[in-house]
């Protein structure tokens, strides 16, 4: 079974702020996946084809295209965002 420190690191990897009940609780579910995956690598897949999925589609996204748009709707655009600067939006930044 997983320790709390080992659950500690995987939530401070993850960014999660987890209670002592959370630890002891994600400990157990956590360990319950990993020995599941272990009875998963004991099946014999001689044979089997490596795959996927198996449902045969394939991507159905549009291209991305790039469209401009005119001064006024961009400035328009760019007003409903909640902080701006410079004529674009300003974003929190993701990096630590």
């Amino acid at each position: 079974m997983l320790s709390k420190d080992e659950v500690k690191h995987i939530a401070h990897l993850a960014r999660l702020g987890l209670t002592e009940a959370e630890l002891e609780k994600y400990a157990e579910q956590i360990s319950a996946i990993l020995d599941y995956v272990s009875q998963l690598k004991e099946v014999d897949t001689t044979g089997v084809e490596a795959t996927a999925q198996v449902t045969g589609l394939e991507n159905v996204m549009r291209p991305d295209v790039i469209e401009n748009c005119d001064s006024k709707t961009m400035k328009k655009l760019i007003e409903l965002a909640p902080e701006s600067e410079d004529n674009l939006v300003k974003t929190k930044s993701v990096f630590e």
